[in-house]
């Protein structure tokens, strides 16, 4: 009988261990680092001998390298929608109908949705301490300055520190502007529009060949005015009214200093990992290589060659490996972490500073860049490590999203997926660890905003990655590799061309996407675009019709709700950033 409770003990000591370590193994802390505009080309895992950047190539390294790890879209906005729920941004309605795809203005209505789950709520609820460091680009307020509808911390995270919309060059003095160019063409027509109108009826009824009420020409008149008046203000005023920093709810700098900013962000990381090493967390670390951000002290030949560029994709890898990863190792964290490095889309290839210096950055051997559907615009870096659980060193060639990441994050941390709407990512942690070799994804859509632009399909038992284009963006110059007249390409008729049939190319072959296949040059032509469009089908009746988070309505500039830590009088001017100390940070 004593041998038996003996015996009895050891089972139960054996499945209490193996319950510590199962659960060790699948509730890792999570960190996710997502660069801003980082070119595939720009890091030297995969492929650039002219950059240093040793400690994201240690991720490669000591982990697992996606090649074909592809942006759901190759704008911030949507990209980082679909990041953070798994879903395509048309789901959500973060996919814009308009020219412009992206939030520009803090004062916007828009953003993601309240009713959209994103990882972070589930892995809040299943304990973990969530934070967001960086850039948000997904709307703040509603109705009013203050309801917050949009806000990380309404999306679970129990921490903010950083900046609610984009990295514009607008918001530092000196380096121009990304969009007035743009802004200004769009506003001519309207302008000269309503001035001849008005002109024309004052002079009809001048003449009396028209009986115009004065009232209702100086109605017109005093609307006009007053909207001219607006624009004219909010533009002279942008850097104070749409560049600053937060921490959770508060304005703690206004308007943005760009001193130091990268390392400051990897600062509030460091505290947040410190402060939780015991308990798990999670967090979503944005860096930046904005090139205007950076003022680093770097080895001599780290950015041989890139005098501009290097120093940013430098600068990253100098935060990203040199000071997250490190932390882990002091807390003993590298085998109980999940780390995962990626880019939102590829690097923005017409990125021209006001004195004309090319800041944009390096999509390797591929087409496009940043705003188009070529390779270069969606395929981005893509690095996770899990000491001691994935591949150390692999290479995966299989297609890939960033919309997987929310459904392997939720699944370790034991959380159910959502079953009442359609999740487009995948569980990686199969492909990670080499029990598969084939990825889910049969077919991939690309969409240019709420525009179906092109389709990947990897069939099964075959090497062939397929990619059909319905329209291409027209380049300008139109032997260049972007759209530098307009700053970034558009989707609309007029910035378009549309193919019938569609263009081919296999991109197992011709990754590249230099030479589009024909009937004449391909047996399977026919076939794959037969294929192709069943597929969209299917994928076109899933949709369902959401609110449009980027209708015009919901992007414009809205005073009342426009953020300020001071009155207008004071022109919105604060600095609590620079007091030096860090807040505790608490978790809900």
């Amino acid at each position: 009988r004593k041998k038996m409770g003996n015996l009895l003990l050891l089972i139960i000591c054996l499945c209490v261990i193996n319950s510590v370590e199962t659960h060790s193994a699948s509730r890792p802390n999570v960190i996710l680092m997502m660069a801003d505009d980082l070119g595939i080309g720009d890091l030297g895992c995969y492929g650039n001998r002219t950059l240093r950047t040793p400690n994201i190539d240690r991720l490669a390294e000591e982990g697992v390298k996606l090649t074909q790890h592809i942006a759901a879209s190759p704008l911030c906005t949507p990209s980082r929608a679909a990041f953070l729920t798994g879903r395509y941004p048309i789901r959500s309605g973060m996919a814009a109908f308009s020219r412009f795809g992206v939030f520009l203005f803090s004062a916007s209505s828009g953003g993601l949705p309240s009713e959209e789950i994103t990882f972070s709520k589930l892995l809040k609820q299943r304990g973990y301490a969530t934070a967001l460091i960086g850039k948000w680009h997904l709307g703040m307020n509603c109705e009013s300055s203050n309801d917050f509808c949009h806000h990380p911390l309404s999306h679970g995270f129990d921490y903010f520190y950083g900046i609610a919309v984009s990295n514009f060059r607008d918001c530092k003095p000196g380096q121009g502007s990304v969009f007035l160019r743009g802004i200004q063409k769009s506003l001519v027509v309207p302008i000269q529009i309503t001035g001849i109108t008005l002109l024309s009826l004052a002079i009809v009824k001048c003449t009396g060949l028209l009986k115009v009420p004065f009232q209702a020409l100086g109605y017109c008149l005093l609307v006009a005015a007053v909207a001219l008046a607006a624009l004219i203000f909010f533009f002279c005023h942008f850097r104070h009214l749409n560049c600053f920093l937060m921490r959770n709810h508060q304005i703690i700098q206004q308007p943005l200093s760009y001193e130091n900013l990268t390392q400051r962000l990897t600062k509030e990381a460091l505290h947040f990992i410190g402060s939780f090493h015991n308990h798990i967390l999670t967090l979503f670390f944005i860096t930046h290589v904005y090139l205007y951000l950076y003022k680093l002290r770097m080895e001599p030949g780290s950015a041989q060659g890139h005098p501009m560029l290097g120093q940013g994709a430098v600068g990253v890898s100098w935060n990203t490996g040199g000071q997250v990863l490190d932390v882990l190792e002091k807390y003993n964290l590298s085998s109980k972490t999940l780390v995962y490095f990626t880019s939102d889309q590829g690097a923005h290839v017409e990125e021209i500073s006001g004195a004309g210096e090319v800041h944009g950055g390096h999509n390797g051997i591929y087409k496009g860049g940043k705003s188009t559907n070529w390779e270069g615009g969606i395929r981005v870096p893509g690095l996770v490590r899990w000491s001691g659980v994935t591949q150390a060193g692999a290479s995966i060639d299989e297609p890939t999203s960033n919309m997987d990441v929310f459904p392997t994050v939720v699944k370790l941390a034991g959380a159910q997926l959502p079953s009442d709407r359609m999740i487009d990512g995948h569980d990686l942690m199969p492909l990670l660890q080499g029990r598969v070799t084939r990825s889910k994804h049969e077919f991939l859509f690309h969409y240019c905003n709420a525009y179906l632009n092109a389709v990947r399909w990897h069939p099964a038992n075959s090497d062939s990655i397929w990619k059909v284009f319905f329209f291409t963006p027209n380049f300008s110059p139109e032997d260049s590799n972007g759209c530098s007249d307009s700053l970034v390409c558009f989707c609309h008729e007029g910035f378009i061309k549309q193919h019938d049939p569609p263009l081919l190319f296999d991109l197992s072959r011709d990754p590249e996407e230099k030479v589009p296949l024909t009937a004449e040059t391909e047996p399977r032509f026919d076939e794959v675009l037969r294929v192709v469009q069943l597929a969209v089908d299917n994928h076109t009746r899933s949709l369902r019709a959401v609110p449009n988070q980027l209708s015009l309505g919901n992007l414009i500039w809205k005073p009342w709700l426009q953020l300020c830590c001071s009155s207008l009088s004071q022109y919105c001017s604060c600095d609590y950033d620079s007091e030096g100390s860090l807040p505790e940070v608490h978790v809900g």
